[in-house]
């Protein structure tokens, strides 16, 4: 399920397409308790709509005005807001914060056409770059550079403040196979750090909507779903059934490509069983050493819910960390 937050870039296209005007706003810089990251946004159209947040209330009634006027300038601005004793209510941060925020007006300042090919790299599950000079006002896109950007999902300025660059990458996914007791631990929790779970188990009876209410279940074989699915950088794959017929094709289908996390049940005696079948195989052992198993951070987990955590901790240190 997709936030409206999420298609920020996605609505100011339509909006500046359909004739309404759209104008971005992007937090590009914050000090002390911030209540919305760097890189948040929220689109502004010529009649006063919005979607998004900037800062979760506090101030997006004063980044509206700036907004409309700067559509009809014509021109990008550069806002700041904090604290002070007059107006900490009215268009400051109450909770002590203080931001910055970028306001560019798509066509006037941000191209059109640019807008047009960062929704197209989104819609294609392709990690990409907003680059702005804020001195020059020159603006680009960037699929190479900045990979540690990349990795650590983090926006923020570069070349002493002159220049922001704004990370879209694609939406964190985790493939589960295995519609397990732990599964029905992990998931929710998936979810609620960001990720967009897939549940796949070719047995109905385990793949339901009664145990998975409301989730996307895929009742194919492993390798038959990862086919439709896709695996890339921003993808998961968590192999929950200890059952190598429905394991192993997963597993060699994520090791040729470059899913950022592989994790697999069972016990160190399994996995070097699973290790030897890939061996006969002829898959290298540096690839079969990206492999996560057993599953999960070693913090003592006992049952489902623990067993989940660990393996969700274990991806989100692989994730943040390398």
């Amino acid at each position: 399920m997709t936030d409206r937050y999420d298609r920020i870039p996605e609505i100011a296209l339509e909006w500046h397409r359909d004739g309404r005007g759209a104008v971005l706003a992007t937090v590009v810089e914050t000090w002390g308790s911030a209540p919305r990251r760097i890189g948040s946004q929220l689109v502004i159209s010529g009649k006063g709509e919005m979607e998004g947040s900037v800062s979760g209330g506090c101030v997006e009634g004063a980044v509206v005005t700036e907004a409309l006027e700067a559509l009809e300038q014509g021109s990008q601005r550069l806002l700041e807001y904090g604290v002070s004793d007059g107006d900490a209510f009215a268009v400051g941060l109450a909770c002590g914060g203080t931001i910055r925020v970028l306001v560019e007006p798509v066509g006037a300042v941000l191209p059109e056409a640019m807008l047009a090919n960062l929704v197209t790299a989104r819609a294609a599950r392709q990690a990409v770059a907003y680059v702005v000079d804020l001195e020059s006002g020159a603006r680009h896109l960037s699929k190479a550079d900045h990979p540690e950007r990349f990795r650590m999902d983090r926006s923020g300025f570069e070349e002493e403040g002159r220049v922001f660059v704004a990370i879209h990458n694609p939406p964190l996914r985790m493939i589960v196979v295995g519609a397990v007791h732990i599964a029905q631990a992990l998931v929710p929790m998936a979810r609620i750090t960001g990720y967009d779970p897939v549940i796949v188990d070719p047995r109905d009876a385990f793949g339901s909507q009664a145990r998975f209410p409301g989730e996307t279940i895929l009742n194919d074989w492993p390798d038959d779903a990862i086919a439709t699915l896709g695996l890339d950088a921003r993808t998961a794959l968590v192999l929950l059934t200890h059952d190598p017929k429905l394991d192993d094709p997963a597993i060699e289908a994520a090791l040729a490509s470059d899913v950022f996390y592989i994790g697999a049940l069972g016990s160190k005696r399994t996995h070097a069983a699973r290790v030897a079948r890939l061996e006969s195989k002829g898959i290298a052992a540096d690839r079969i050493a990206r492999i996560h198993g057993p599953v999960g951070l070693d913090i003592g987990a006992a049952g489902p819910a623990e067993i989940a955590l660990s393996i969700l901790a274990e991806c989100t240190q692989v994730l943040r960390k390398g």
